[in-house]
């Protein structure tokens, strides 16, 4: 019997090139999958937090980012920036567009829901006029051991306006100005801090859920230190005899009626105050803020009766039996309202040319849940809002209206904005805007939150 010689090796050669290339192939299909939905993914971020300028004259540059949910920022110079960490009660230093080394002070805070470290304010004339070393002016809630320990169930020890000395890179000599209650609830600790023209300071406080004459409650409890604008001075003595009362704390208020702030600056033409309100589920507002001024909350938010799940009839003038303290304190009406919230924060007045003449000393408002600047002219006299259109009567009724005032979108959630020593507009965010899952899990609600005891990603932004 003949059998034929076989060649095995060359059948058996070509089947493992053959499934070499097909492996080699289905890698190589698999990396092209992979990189592309990276790319995607990676756009979509990038489209997220990319923010634009409606005015096609102006751009947006990224200053710094890697910042833990940033508060807020202070400038000690053109290229030297504070800026407050709020989770993790640090006080960070951007020098030419780097971070240093070390944070210059690092506090204990308490951290759930809006609590932390929430307001800076920078007094430089000191150094500037004396040779004597700046004060930084920091509030934050205060938490006795390590950061956090209200977590696991313990009281913070207060929300607290500190004055520090900065002191080469180091923030010394704390001085305790105001020790304010940080309760009962975790929400609406306000935070923002500014000087006024004659070195007083000025520290927004929510009404931390609380129930007192401060929140137009009357026949409740004395009013406390919340829910107002509290002034002192740079020592944290009241002012004089106060604007409501001369007896403490009631000689501390400039304004009340406050549900909370984290907006707040002067008007740099009229050295007038202005502020930003949050609402519950309707009435965010901006206000013009005179001396014993009355926002009117627990008993309006808005220009609606406050207190109801949804906005009713518009009122034209306030409720009836609001607290006045002996004929001190006046309501008014806000300046603009928001039907529906946007978690409005900041507030600055542009006091500069160089975005143009259209601009100067024009107000500018960021908020929170969307990442929106909102840019508001003034009148002649400066004492109210140059609105027109769907907006003459002072409110958006829904967010259509709202395009005929922003400026910029897409800023994440946007926690401060500064006018630089430069005279460009600088904006704080992070990356992601909303309602703090703590309140909504306490409110039995359901939807898309923020956690607010997170480090979530912060950038600074420079408008040019």
């Amino acid at each position: 019997m003949y059998i034929k010689r076989q060649k095995p090796f060359l059948p058996m050669l070509r089947l493992y090139f053959i499934c070499e290339f097909r492996t080699a192939f289905i890698l190589f299909i698999f990396a092209i999958l992979i990189l592309t939905l990276m790319l995607i993914g990676q756009s979509s971020i990038d489209a997220a937090v990319k923010p634009t300028i409606i005015d096609p004259k102006l751009k947006v540059e990224v200053l710094f980012n890697g910042l833990k949910f940033p508060t807020g920022m202070a400038f000690l110079d053109s290229n030297d920036i504070l800026v407050l960490e709020k989770n993790d009660g640090t006080v960070q230093r951007i020098v030419n567009d780097t971070l240093q080394p070390k944070p210059i002070l690092d506090v204990n805070v308490a951290k759930i829901s809006e609590r932390g470290l929430l307001g800076i304010a920078i007094e430089n004339d000191r150094d500037q006029n004396g040779g004597l070393p700046p004060y930084v002016f920091l509030y934050f809630t205060e938490s006795s051991e390590k950061d956090g320990n209200d977590i696991s169930g313990e009281e913070p020890l207060g929300n607290r306006l500190y004055r520090y000395e900065l002191v080469g890179d180091k923030l010394v000599n704390p001085k305790l100005l105001l020790d304010l209650p940080a309760g009962p609830y975790p929400y609406h600790n306000g935070g923002r801090i500014v000087i006024g023209t004659v070195d007083y300071i000025y520290l927004a406080i929510g009404d931390l859920g609380n129930f007192t004459e401060a929140q137009n409650m009357k026949h409740r409890a004395a009013i406390d230190g919340r829910g107002g604008i509290l002034r002192v001075t740079q020592d944290g003595k009241p002012v004089e005899k106060g604007i409501l009362g001369d007896s403490y704390p009631i000689d501390l208020y400039y304004a009340y009626g406050i549900r909370n702030s984290f907006g707040m600056d002067f008007d740099p033409v009229t050295d007038r105050l202005w502020d930003t309100e949050n609402g519950d589920e309707y009435g965010d507002e901006i206000n013009l803020v005179k001396p014993g001024f009355n926002s009117g909350y627990r008993k309006m938010q808005g220009v609606w009766k406050a207190y109801k799940s949804e906005p009713g009839p518009v009122l034209s003038k306030p409720v009836e039996n609001l607290v006045d303290f002996g004929g001190k304190g006046k309501y008014s009406m806000p300046e603009f309202t928001w039907n529906a919230t946007v978690g409005v924060t900041a507030l600055s007045f542009f006091n500069s040319a160089k975005l143009g003449k259209l601009y100067e000393n024009d107000l500018f408002v960021g908020d929170f849940h969307n990442g929106n600047i909102y840019h508001f002219e003034l009148n002649k006299d400066r004492s109210t809002l140059i609105l027109e259109d769907h907006l003459s009567d002072k409110l958006a009724d829904t967010n259509n209206e709202l395009e005929e005032v922003i400026f910029g979108r897409g800023f994440g959630g946007i926690t401060d904005t500064q006018v630089g020593p430069d005279g460009f507009l600088y904006v704080l965010s992070v990356i992601e805007g909303g309602t703090d899952c703590y309140a909504m899990m306490n409110n039995n609600s359901t939807g898309a939150c923020v956690s607010y005891n997170s480090g979530l990603e912060g950038t600074i932004f420079r408008i040019v």
